[in-house]
């Protein structure tokens, strides 16, 4: 309960923790390379200048990176050991830069070619055209757990930001939504950049629930524009503020049976679980489910509504 409190007051002063996730999906990226011109490589060199101006904003700004691979989630930093160093590496301390850009830029860059280097995730994940957006946002919410609990004055005010490339998977739906309502509940907003491809569902949920914005890349090449103007300025800074985001918000789901996108589904009325067909037992809970059928106006009607309505009618003399 005191983490709700301290995070729904936000000070001038307060530092700020960013968390960003990135979505590295090889498959998407070789894709908008062609379509667009902005590779992965390129969208990380503006990423890290854009991670360096946030930390440049204020003297304890924190930062966290997380990839989103496809059937893993890998911190890029904090790393819990110090890279690796090779012969060729560059150990002289330059005293033209600042040294905690060059530790974030050499751990970022480093961990990213090690997550390149492991190709034995491509081959095991079903769905090799989405990442595994749900396990990165359950370590960046576990993250901000820890570091706020060690702040004990709630001088930290975090939030999130998701560099999506991949299309919405209907597998991670559930997990998701979890996320989602976490954050909600952290008062944790969650910021949303698609930089190629459809607009993603569910994350653009995420940022509506959570009070985050969401922005669709139209101009790919003006990556790291849109990133200072839209997504740099801390959460105090924003109150003040008119940013970009989206003025409808698709509030489709996925199916527990099927895993597709509906919009008109069953829902369980114990576990909430949806369906894109009827069933007499919750394949979720394991609950009997009363059907009801509906008429041309709409109207649900249950069998033992149905029989009371028309004992009402005999005893009245009317017809039902």
């Amino acid at each position: 309960m005191s983490v709700l409190k301290d995070t729904a007051t936000v000070n001038e002063d307060d530092a700020n923790l960013l968390v960003l996730i990135i979505d590295t999906n090889p498959l998407i990226w070789t894709r908008s390379a062609k379509s667009t011109g902005l590779s992965l490589k390129e969208a990380l060199r503006h990423l890290l200048v854009f991670i360096n101006a946030h930390l440049a904003l204020k003297h304890d700004n924190e930062v966290a990176v997380i990839a989103s691979h496809v059937d893993v989630s890998k911190f890029l930093f904090p790393i819990p050991t110090p890279p690796r160093l090779s012969e060729d590496t560059d150990q002289v301390v330059d005293s033209n830069l600042y040294q905690r850009f060059k530790v974030v830029n050499d751990q970022v860059i480093g961990n990213m070619k090690d997550l390149f280097e492991d190709i034995t995730t491509l081959n095991s994940y079903p769905d090799k055209a989405s990442s595994m957006i749900a396990g990165a946002l359950s370590m960046a919410l576990c993250y901000i757990n820890r570091i706020m609990r060690a702040d004990e004055i709630g001088h930290i005010k975090p939030r999130i930001l998701i560099i999506s490339i991949s299309p919405d998977s209907p597998y991670q739906y559930i997990s998701i939504m979890n996320c989602i309502f976490s954050a909600q509940k952290l008062g944790i907003p969650i910021d949303v950049c698609k930089v190629h491809g459809e607009d993603t569902v569910f994350l653009k949920q995420a940022a509506h629930i959570t009070g985050g914005r969401y922005l669709k890349l139209q101009i790919p090449q003006g990556f790291l524009q849109f990133l200072m103007i839209t997504f740099l300025p801390d959460r105090f800074t924003r109150n003040y503020q008119c940013l970009p985001g989206e003025e409808k918000v698709d509030f489709s789901a996925s199916c527990f049976c099927h895993k597709k996108m509906i919009d008109i589904g069953y829902v369980c009325s114990v576990c909430l679980s949806i369906f894109c067909h009827p069933l007499e037992q919750c394949s979720t809970c394991r609950t009997n489910l009363i059907l009801a059928s509906v008429n041309e106006c709409g109207l649900k009607l249950v069998n033992g509504i149905k029989k009371l309505d028309k004992a009402k009618g005999r005893e009245s003399g009317g017809s039902t």
